[in-house]
């Protein structure tokens, strides 16, 4: 009886195409770049100088004593406070503090007014009522904003007007841009309003050269 020869399997190699998948990625591409909300750009708010005609010059930026806090960023990451008007005269008015909460941040938060009444404490819970009431009737963010801003000048949505704070920050030049930039942060967090960047005058440098900053 003969004997039958093993049979071979034919191989053939598989080869998958896949040039229809370019297609494909670049319609997928396409379809989440209009379907994704690109990021929007964040603007800072800015309180303007007035313009009212009948305000003497001198007058268009003046704010009370009580409101009003200087910030001083030296070198080696210091940062210094005054509060009210320098007094030039006596360099104990210019206290050293530190960064974060337990720093300027608590000085800025139970800073307390004429009136007892703590201005930055009463808007920041006001600040986040309105998140709340952002987030739970999906409230527009040009209606947040605006809001906010009012919020931030001292008036609250029940139409109590509180006094807000006015910061004066006075970068040395021995001041990092990470100390700026971070001093910006504060005012941010604190949900302060009103804050201008000034430079260091002449009686400034007499004052930080008695307490001895550099």
């Amino acid at each position: 009886m003969a004997k039958q020869k093993a049979s071979k399997q034919k191989k053939m190699n598989v080869r998958v195409d896949f040039t229809p998948m370019v297609d494909m990625m670049m319609l997928l591409i396409t379809f989440f770049m209009l379907c994704t909300s690109l990021s929007k750009p964040q603007a800072m708010q800015l309180t303007m100088p007035s313009n009212d005609k009948n305000v003497q010059d001198e007058d268009r930026n003046a704010t009370k004593e009580s409101h009003t806090i200087t910030i001083v960023l030296a070198g080696n990451d210091k940062i210094y406070y005054i509060k009210g008007i320098p007094k030039y005269d006596d360099p104990s008015c210019l206290v050293e503090t530190t960064w974060g909460k337990d720093g300027i941040r608590k000085v800025l938060t139970e800073h307390r007014t004429e009136e007892g009444i703590v201005p930055v404490a009463e808007i920041r819970l006001a600040k986040l009522e309105l998140d709340k009431e952002k987030k739970a009737t999906n409230m527009e963010d040009s209606v947040y904003q605006r809001k906010l801003a009012e919020l931030r000048n001292g008036k609250l949505a029940n139409g109590k007007n509180v006094p807000t704070l006015t910061i004066i920050i006075k970068p040395m030049d021995t001041a990092t841009y990470e100390n700026m930039v971070t001093a910006l942060d504060e005012m941010q967090i604190c949900s302060i309003g009103k804050y201008v960047i000034d430079k260091i005058n002449p009686d400034d440098e007499k004052l930080l050269q008695l307490k001895g900053v550099k």
